[in-house]
């Protein structure tokens, strides 16, 4: 098939887009790494940009030879897992059953779950449930308030929708609980939206830190995005560096670019993995109808 002169043009747009787009987001990756890797004088002098001058490693040498940072990061990783499983599994007990056209007061249960999109108590009241909760200082505050989110519930039920009725129907007539056609027809089937969804709920626990800095006073239950943090708000006082030992400004610089590159790759790492899923269909060889 020959392409019009129209289609070729909209196709070389279509590229030159997707370049740029590419460069606005590597391009300043690269400049973190370059600025991490460079030598004091060189970044004290400006003189880097995209490739790392005069090679250094003592950015990424003060940082992994501190302790609380590698306590920080296995419990930031470790708090990621969990509530990523809490909720998708949270997620999936909510909309499995708003599926049903049978369960009685779904439309209601619809409407009060979707006016918690538009409306928040705000962040006085939150602390003060948080308090008579006793949750304060303890680290169930970070997994369970964060367990449910509506948009994703919202984006698993639409997909469940997708799921051919045929095939539940054929379980019902087999004799399937409801819990048994969840496990053996919509779990296989959910991949992909799987994937997106434990990709979102990963993403926003691994960058959270807010409800650390408003519920957590314990150093022990900090996570990584709030350790880091605080050391940005460490070195960016001169005194404060200067007790640490961080009195260069290059090496202030070198450590601001480390520690960025910290709190990225780790979570970046994980998008080459879960992008596979994203391209699958939803009932792919399942049924024809």
């Amino acid at each position: 098939m020959i392409k019009s002169k129209s289609a070729k043009v909209g196709d070389w747009c279509f590229i030159i887009v997707c370049v740029l787009v590419s460069l606005i987001c590597v391009v300043p990756m690269l400049n973190l790494l370059a600025r991490s890797l460079s030598s004091t004088d060189a970044l004290i002098k400006h003189e880097v940009y995209l490739w790392p001058k005069g090679l250094n490693l003592e950015a990424y040498a003060t940082v992994l030879g501190d302790m609380k940072y590698i306590r920080a990061f296995f419990w930031t990783v470790f708090l990621t897992l969990v509530c990523t499983v809490v909720s998708l599994t949270m997620t999936t007990l909510c909309a499995y059953p708003l599926i049903f056209e049978n369960l009685k007061g779904r439309s209601v249960i619809n409407i009060f779950i979707t006016i918690t999109m538009f409306f928040n108590a705000g962040t006085i009241p939150n602390y003060l449930l948080m308090k008579s909760l006793n949750l304060l200082n303890n680290p169930l505050v970070l997994i369970i308030p964060s367990c449910l989110s509506v948009y994703n519930m919202i984006i698993m039920r639409s997909f469940f929708y997708g799921i051919p009725d045929s095939l539940r129907e054929s379980a019902e007539i087999d004799g399937a609980s409801f819990f048994r056609i969840l496990i053996s027809i919509y779990l296989p089937l959910s991949k992909p939206v799987f994937a997106t969804l434990a990709l979102f709920y990963a993403v926003g626990r691994w960058n959270g830190y807010s409800d650390a800095l408003m519920y957590i006073n314990k150093d022990i239950f900090y996570p990584l995005q709030l350790f880091l943090y605080n050391i940005l708000n460490n070195i960016n006082s001169v005194e404060v560096a200067t007790q640490e030992g961080f009195s260069s400004p290059g090496l202030t610089e070198s450590l601001k670019a480390a520690i960025v590159m910290f709190s990225t790759v780790p979570i970046l790492c994980i998008y080459p993995w879960l992008q596979k899923y994203f391209i699958h269909g939803v009932t792919m060889g399942a049924v024809k109808e």
